[in-house]
């Protein structure tokens, strides 16, 4: 018995999202360098902004690959649930990361900037480094979309459902920080322009601002869900439903009275159900049952741990999926 979440297996997952990971970190860390030249030299102040947000993006990064490898340890006896959320303890140093150093200097430079007007900048700069930008952070967009929309497709839910909804925090993290700095490019593009266009700063300063406020409403969002995850996130119904018909189907299990499924990382659960054995074997037998159909549950990549017990004479059976 095998139970099957509708989604990628956790092997092909890690690796799209490492992939993923390495692509937007490169990305990143290339444009971060092309518009801190671009800020350094023409003083606007939505480019300080575009590469804070850069390197926030950079460092967040290797925060995610870090978060990837610690969560794929196996798991030992100091932690028989396996390391699986490490991954949201390190993807919540990223989203701290993104707040902290995007958005909040974005935001402080571009009041600053409200202030103290900038120097008439070299737009020609801005604007190539802009477009650069938008080439490679559309690179790393579509790899975290590509991902993205696969995993959506075997769960047959819409995209950005999946991608608020998954347990899979670094895919994540890399899309929602990728749409940002797309939005942010064409923020910082407007802000650019309409100070060439107008002579007047306050539009660059004030792209710097709407970059940063940006920024902190995706930091959020992330910090939210892996504090979802990390306190105790139970799966949905679809994948309740899947476990139960494969504990149904065990030649041993007669009914399950209760299913409890709880994320210990990403697309790996904590299991524990109560459930009525066929039969009326001894204690020995029955204890033997319960331990081999929970070492069997184990076999799914899927389910860290499970713990099977007895269901008491009067409780009510979980109705069997297609059942009223």
């Amino acid at each position: 018995m095998t139970t099957t979440p509708a989604t990628e297996p956790p092997t092909e997952q890690k690796q799209d999202s490492t992939l993923t990971v390495l692509i937007a970190f490169g990305a990143n860390a290339l444009v971060a360098v092309a518009k801190t030249i671009a800020a350094v030299l023409t003083g606007s102040a939505s480019m300080v902004a575009e590469s804070a947000h850069s390197w926030a993006d950079t460092g967040n990064e290797v925060f995610l690959f870090i978060a990837e490898r610690r969560s794929d340890r196996m798991r030992d006896e100091d932690h028989p649930r396996g390391y699986g959320k490490e991954a949201y303890v390190w993807s919540l140093f990223a989203a701290f990361g993104l707040f902290t150093v995007g958005a909040v200097v974005s935001v402080m430079h571009g009041v600053q900037q409200l202030f103290e007007p900038e120097r008439d900048a070299d737009y020609t700069i801005n604007y190539i480094v802009l477009g650069v930008a938008l080439v490679l952070e559309g690179i790393s967009f579509l790899q975290a979309l590509r991902q993205a929309r696969t995993a959506a497709m075997r769960r047959r839910v819409g995209t950005l459902h999946h991608v608020l909804d998954t347990s899979n925090t670094t895919l994540r993290a890399v899309f929602f920080e990728d749409a940002a700095a797309l939005a942010g490019l064409v923020i910082a593009f407007l802000g650019v322009l309409l100070h060439q266009l107008t002579g007047n700063a306050v539009y660059d300063a004030a792209g710097s601002i709407l970059v940063g406020l940006l920024l902190g409403v995706v930091a959020l969002v992330l910090i939210d869900r892996n504090r979802r995850f990390l306190v105790g996130q139970v799966a949905d119904d679809e994948i309740e439903k899947i476990v139960l018909t494969a504990l149904l189907a065990a030649p041993e299990v007669e009914r399950v009275t209760y299913l409890h499924l709880e994320f210990v990382g990403p697309e790996e659960f904590y299991l524990v159900a109560a459930v009525d054995l066929v039969g009326n074997d001894r204690e020995r037998d029955v204890a033997e049952d319960l331990r081999l159909a929970a070492l069997e549950i184990e076999k799914s990549p899927y389910i860290t741990e499970a713990v099977l017990t007895l269901s008491l004479a009067g409780e009510a059976s979980l109705p069997a999926p297609g059942q009223a």
